[in-house]
């Protein structure tokens, strides 16, 4: 007999996120199994830092907090708690939620999963985890647990852990598994698959989303959907941006399985319900990714506000007077943002920002004494001088790395609720991981590409082949694509997608390597691979390095690379006019002709 279907939500996409979403999700609408996803590779810096302190802690503590009322809610609907909170110290937050437990009188079975710190492997890391499946989860979940708390497994571990525990699937069944793993990816950042960070959200109403959940079947398909009444919204184009998020290449490597990306198909299955089929998976690698985090050095950082005119002869003063200071720090960057306009009615958007970061092994050469010597400029330097903070000590920054270890190698293991050890074997595998590279041949990776989006690129047909050429009106990218960015240690990931078939088969013709390099000039001179996504009508492209040493060094103006696809989505380019919706063509975009335009109005009678 065919069991029904799963439901399962998120609370939680990051350690921060909405205080109340626990509740929120519990009493909106039925659930099975509630996630909350707390861990990224920042967060676990921080929790590496929370550990040196107290070795007691190194976990998600607003888990606990929101706990205290959560606990009782899931008891009375019979709802199971599955979270990644456990951070650093999965047992040590198990013992506390047995402790809140007995203290708000809540009957509840508590297990975790550990094993994947690792850190004594790793010289001189303040943290270092294997990244593990949902097997232990699973397990946990078999021995009767309420509250499964893990440490560093995959995000999408939390959904794939408890589909295989309600359907009883096996290791072998990859293609379930893959289904299981894709809604687990749209699910594990919270809003983001509701509406939240949408390339396109003028069109819905996202002041407040609500979270997702899944209703996964027992072949693995599933539909993404919210629970009524929610704000936000759900629709092919929220999913496919949570899709590409984050991801490389078209094969998604996992603990458990490796899903195929390409295979996946998205249907509008209802209002506020998009479903999710067809996803082929194959045997996971041999290997286990290891987040490594250590501390990197000592940075610090001055903003000097340039207001008015002169901006750049400012700046260069600034520089100037600084450079005998910075001689011996390792790395200081400079980066003017013209943020200034002419003829500004205001006095904040007549100024310019000057940013100063510094980097050096030692805390002293970045201190207080040479953010002191910027400030000390103020009555000597150019006119109008001030910064944005006071003088301020250096701070340490981590740096993120990641390597592998082989999967028979790192002792998954199942602490379920009577304490009984059930070490998790690792599946059977298809060799080592290899590293992403293009999906597409270097023949068609070099079409259409010539160094750039000059004015007459991109629109018209190809000389010689037949077609008529096509009228086009220059544009940003974002008028016809979305696009969603992230980080994945030092490189970046950003997807890109159209809502139409032609749209799509434009975009895979005109967005090459060269060109998406000539839009995003910061990415010229650093690896980029290219993937593409057919049934998503999209594009993924990999930036090897451009987050330097990963998010914690604050090496980038944007460390997460949040915003490079949104950055991508304003460069303009030569878009076919037929192409675009009609809300998003530009108030100078020609026309087709739709028979004889009206007579003008007489003057002064408009709005």
């Amino acid at each position: 007999m065919t069991r029904r279907p799963l439901l399962i939500g998120n609370a939680s996409g990051f350690y921060g996120d909405r205080s109340g979403a626990l509740r929120e999700m519990l009493t909106g609408g039925p659930l099975d199994v509630l996630t909350g996803d707390y861990l990224a590779e920042l967060t676990m810096l921080i929790l590496g830092r929370d550990r040196l302190k107290n070795p007691d802690l190194g976990y998600a503590k607003t888990f606990l907090r929101q706990l205290e009322e959560g606990l009782g809610l899931a008891h009375e609907r019979g709802v199971r708690l599955v979270t990644n909170a456990g951070g650093l110290n999965p047992a040590g937050l198990a013992d506390a939620v047995r402790a809140l437990a007995a203290k708000v009188g809540v009957p509840v079975s508590v297990a975790h999963v550990e094993g994947d710190d690792l850190t004594a492997r790793e010289d001189g890391a303040l943290t270092a985890n294997a990244y593990l499946g949902g097997a232990g989860i699973t397990a946990c979940l078999r021995a009767g647990a309420d509250v499964v708390v893990t440490g560093r497994v995959t995000d999408a571990a939390l959904v794939s852990g408890p589909a295989a525990w309600w359907f009883d699937w096996a290791p072998e069944d990859h293609d379930r598994l893959a289904g299981a793993v894709v809604a687990g990816h749209v699910l594990e950042c919270g809003t983001q698959a509701t509406g939240g960070n949408y390339s396109f959200f003028t069109g819905h109403d996202v002041r407040r989303p609500g979270f997702p959940l899944a209703e996964i079947s027992a072949d693995g398909s599933g539909v993404i959907t919210k629970h009524p009444g929610t704000g936000g919204v759900v629709s092919a184009g929220t999913v496919t941006a949570q899709l590409l998020y984050e991801t490389q290449g078209v094969r998604y490597l996992g603990p458990d399985v490796t899903a195929r990306l390409d295979t996946v198909r998205l249907t509008d299955d209802g209002p506020d319900r998009v479903r999710i089929s067809g996803v082929r998976g194959e045997q996971p690698p041999s290997t286990l990714k290891v987040g490594v985090t250590r501390i990197g050095g000592w940075r610090n950082e001055v903003v000097f506000v340039l207001t008015g005119l002169d901006i750049g002869e400012k700046a260069d003063l600034v520089r100037s007077q600084l450079a005998e200071i910075l001689e011996g720090v390792a790395d200081a960057a400079w980066t003017l943002a013209r943020t200034d306009h002419e003829d500004a009615d205001t006095e904040e958007t007549a100024s310019a920002l000057l940013r100063l970061v510094v980097r050096d092994p030692s805390p002293d050469r970045v201190g207080r004494a040479l953010t002191s010597a910027a400030v000390e400029l103020a009555l000597g330097s150019y006119p109008g001088f001030h910064v944005t903070t006071p003088p301020g000590p250096a701070q340490p920054y981590g740096v993120f790395a990641s390597t592998s270890a082989p999967a028979t190698q790192v002792p998954h293991t199942a602490v379920l609720p009577d304490g009984t050890h059930v070490p998790i074997p690792a599946p059977p595998s298809a060799g080592p991981a290899e590293p992403a590279a293009p999906s597409a041949s270097p023949a068609f990776e070099a079409r259409g590409s010539g160094g750039g989006a000059p004015e007459g690129v991109g629109g018209a047909a190809p000389a010689g082949s037949g077609a008529e050429p096509r009228e086009t009106v220059r544009a940003p990218l974002g008028a016809l694509a979305g696009a969603r960015s992230g980080d994945k240690g030092g490189d970046a990931n950003v997807g890109v997608w159209t809502e139409s078939a032609p749209a799509w088969h434009w975009l895979r013709d005109t967005l090459t390597v060269d060109r998406f390099q000539a839009l995003l000039p910061e990415t010229r001179g650093l690896a980029v691979h290219r993937h593409e996504l057919p049934n998503l009508r999209a594009l993924n492209f990999t930036v090897t390095g451009i987050l330097g040493d990963g998010v914690a060094s604050g090496h980038r103006f944007d460390p997460q690379a949040k915003a490079l696809g949104e950055w991508l989505r304003a460069r303009h380019l030569d878009i076919p006019v037929d192409l675009l919706p009609p809300a998003r063509r530009p108030v100078s975009a020609p026309q087709p002709a739709r028979g004889p335009a009206p007579a003008p109005a007489p003057e002064g009678t408009g709005p």
